[in-house]
Order: C-alpha cells, then sequence, then structure tokens
C-alpha cells in the first residue's frame, strides 16, 4: 500500500507507483470520486475522447442531428 503526507497547504504528492499505474504525469489532472463517506476513488482524467473510438463497434445506422435534438427534447421532456 502507498502513503501520502499531506501538507500545510493541503497538497500531496503521489507516490511514483501510484502514478505509473494510473498513467499520469506533471499537469494531468485527477478526478476524486466519493464512493461512500470517507471513501473516495482516484480517476486519471488526462485521456481524450478520441480514444474511446473503435471501443463500442460500429454503429448500425447513422443517426442525424434532428433526430439527436429530438431525442435529447423526449429525454429532456421526460424528467420534469
Amino acid at each position: 500500500m502507498s502513503t501520502a503526507t499531506l501538507t500545510t497547504k493541503g497538497q500531496i504528492t503521489i507516490p511514483v507507483d501510484v502514478r505509473r499505474a494510473l498513467n499520469v504525469e506533471a499537469g494531468d489532472r485527477v478526478e476524486f470520486v466519493q464512493l461512500e463517506p470517507g471513501r473516495f476513488e482516484v480517476i486519471a482524467t488526462t485521456r481524450s475522447v478520441r480514444e474511446l473510438k473503435g471501443r463500442f463497434g460500429k454503429p448500425t445506422r447513422t443517426v442525424t442531428i434532428a433526430e439527436m435534438n429530438a431525442a435529447i427534447a423526449a429525454q429532456g421532456a421526460r424528467a420534469k
């Protein structure tokens, strides 16, 4: 298990083995997601959305902007 010490300014240095596992470098961003009170998950948020390309297979059909807007409007109406 890796540990870090909180400074008086509220900063920590992420241990090198954790940085390597998260594939983060200086200037990269991380997100803290609360799983339950007192328990958080650290997620690297540095990857581009372009890296998702090809992970979900080919779409079965092309969707138009008008169809997207209609779906968004319908979902918004249901949420009210």
